[in-house]
């Protein structure tokens, strides 16, 4: 029965995450949107670009480039871990640790946090590369691990969110819950403030959880696993999580984003619209790219629409994210797309890669960085409009 679900899922994903970048043959309704003109009324710069290893692989959508002090950490599938200089683009230093990577990096202070494909969480001194230490979990990793005040919080396929203690690596709590017989590959990363720990989950819920003893502290359903078939009840909160002021803001694959309260998971506000790559928000605004790559950019305190963007359908977008005055959004085929975070339209248009991007962009400043499948690593200044 297991294989056959299975089975299911695959071709599953060959439909629903059309959206998402599954270019196949040719049909009107399904095929990507294609480009058109545009008047580039932004300038783009490229910086620079490198090579960083080799990639994410076929099964490791957790491994996002990170930014401190002026360095850019990746790391790819095979278990390289590379630092490259956010201005120059040089790499500063490369430590092989010869591991399935699957999550991270994360560096918090003199450490890097890692995941790997069977399940292990790596701890290594970050000027050395030595491995402080190591702790065996479930399953495998597939959202970044994060680190505070004193414990390392680690997200399993399986449904199981850990709590490690930072400096030894033994277990202080683990929380257990049980995934839907049919779900999408991947997890959202958990989002931690205040002593608590708020993850999406695969059945749709949001859930608080203590930080210091990973009791259960309230939940709230999110997605709706509702409809005939199994398809139709995916409901998996795969996607970027932010907070902003007193509220946490959560969307799921198929229907349905909400506000949520932190200190008591009453919902403020609920829209009817899904996402599997997260949403994106910086003061009043929020911006997501739906099932269907409609980007939408939206009030986030009432949930209200300022505008919709229908021009990259099926064009398998990253999550948008917001630079200035600007939303900067990866097609599967490479391109970057500048649009006015006020109209919606479109001021500049850049190819970073003839791959697709590994997630988001990571903006810094004025400056996107955009890392793709293949571990290919670009830098773009942003500047005036004209």
């Amino acid at each position: 029965m297991i294989a056959v679900y299975r089975n299911v899922l695959l071709v599953a994903l060959a439909v629903v995450l059309g959206g998402c970048g599954m270019f196949g043959k040719k049909d009107p309704e399904r095929d990507p949107m294609e480009l058109t003109d545009i008047d580039e009324r932004l300038k783009v710069s490229k910086l620079w670009s490198t090579s960083t290893g080799s990639g994410l692989g076929k099964s490791a959508p957790g491994l996002m480039p990170f930014h401190i002090d002026g360095e850019i950490w990746t790391a790819d599938h095979k278990g390289r871990l590379t630092v490259i200089d956010a201005a120059s683009g040089d790499r500063l230093r490369r430590f092989d640790l010869e591991m399935d990577l699957s999550a991270g990096p994360t560096v918090v202070g003199q450490r890097v946090l890692l995941g790997t494909m069977n399940g292990q969480i790596l701890v290594l001194d970050r000027n050395t590369g030595a491995i402080d230490w190591r702790a065996q979990l479930s399953s495998e990793i597939l959202a970044p691990p994060l680190q505070r005040d004193g414990v390392i919080v680690v997200r399993c396929i399986d449904g199981r969110v850990f709590g490690l203690n930072a400096d030894t690596g033994l277990r202080e709590w683990v929380y257990d819950r049980s995934v839907p017989l049919l779900t999408l590959r991947g997890n959202s990363a958990p989002v931690i403030r205040g002593g608590q720990v708020f993850v999406g989950h695969d059945d749709g819920a949001l859930t608080a959880l203590s930080l210091a003893d990973g009791q259960l502290l309230w939940e709230q359903r999110v997605g709706t696993p509702e409809g005939r078939t199994q398809l139709d009840r995916l409901a998996d909160i795969d996607g970027h999580m932010e907070i902003v002021g007193l509220d946490i803001y959560a969307i799921s694959e198929h229907d349905r984003m909400a506000s949520v309260a932190l200190d008591s998971g009453r919902l403020l506000w609920v829209k009817e619209v899904g996402s599997n790559s997260g949403l994106t928000v910086a003061r009043t605004q929020m911006v997501l790219a739906d099932s269907e790559d409609r980007i939408w950019m939206l009030d986030r305190r009432s949930g209200s629409t300022g505008w919709s963007n229908e021009q990259l359908l099926r064009r398998g977008l990253s999550r948008p994210v917001l630079q200035g005055g600007f939303v900067a959004v990866a097609d599967k085929e490479g391109y970057v797309h500048w649009l006015d975070a006020d109209t919606g339209e479109f001021v500049a248009r850049e190819r970073a890669s003839k791959d697709a991007p590994a997630g988001a962009p990571l903006v810094v400043g004025n400056v996107l960085f955009v890392l793709d499948v293949d571990g290919k690593l670009s830098a773009w200044r942003v500047g005036a409009s004209s």
